[in-house]
């Protein structure tokens, strides 16, 4: 790519001044995907966490449904589910993090008391309000982590795209950049060379001008010195 650059210094003023937008930009990046890494790692653990209490609460659910369905039947346990009046209001919202935009999900009308869940309170039983609450806390679980893994995955998607910028410029822009800096500074280097060369040869040829000049001027006075002084032939003695 250097052999392509032609060696100004309009060209090197250029270049300089990309390399260091470039240099820049490749530490704000940096900052930015240490950063990102560090906000991911945070999530990650709760993550872990939610995915724990989402498997407890689903086993536990599970317990909890299997017991009122083999003590009250499939119709009772049906029968209760159908009663359901107030439906769960989910909502979502979005923060910031790192300039990455994620989901946060609010959810209300989830956790329900016995009066507020639509079955008659005397004619079910104990075992189909405790799987109704497990019902309830494992879907505040799956909110949550639904909210979780969503931000997860903007966050490690965020992470990859910074880090190959981060890469295109530390491994491919910026040695490309180096490399036309060094080509055109080493061409213009020997542009001034060849110049000082040449400037050089021409003082040099302009002194050796002046030197014969001085000493053609020199051998021409000493010529004259010498005719004025030689003795006037016999013949041109004039005659009184």
């Amino acid at each position: 790519m250097a052999k392509d650059v032609k060696p100004t210094r309009k060209n090197l003023m250029e270049i300089e001044d990309r390399i260091e937008l470039s240099e820049r930009g490749h530490g704000t990046l940096e900052k930015k995907r240490d950063g990102l890494i560090m906000e991911f790692m945070d999530i990650l653990d709760k993550a872990q966490d939610v995915r724990g209490d989402l498997a407890d609460d689903y086993e536990e659910a599970q317990k909890k449904i299997n017991m009122a369905r083999a003590m009250e039947g499939d119709v009772a346990v049906r029968g209760a589910a159908a009663a359901l009046q107030e439906h769960p209001e989910i909502t979502t919202e979005s923060k910031n993090i790192m300039g990455v935009v994620v989901p946060q999900i609010e959810s209300s009308r989830v956790s329900k008391s016995l009066d507020e869940r639509g079955y008659g309170i005397m004619g079910t039983s104990a075992r189909i309000d405790e799987a109704a609450e497990a019902y309830e806390d494992l879907l505040e679980s799956i909110i949550l982590a639904a909210e979780v893994e969503t931000a997860m995955k903007k966050m490690l998607r965020e992470i990859e795209t910074t880090k190959r910028r981060v890469n295109a410029l530390e491994f491919k822009l910026l040695p490309e950049l180096y490399e036309n800096q060094e080509y055109i500074e080493q061409k213009l280097e020997e542009q001034e060379r060849e110049e000082t060369f040449r400037l050089k040869k021409i003082k040099e040829k302009k002194e050796q001008e002046e030197k014969a000049d001085r000493e053609a001027a020199a051998e021409g006075a000493d010529n004259l010195e010498e005719a004025d002084l030689e003795p006037p032939a016999a013949g041109s003695v004039s005659q009184g």
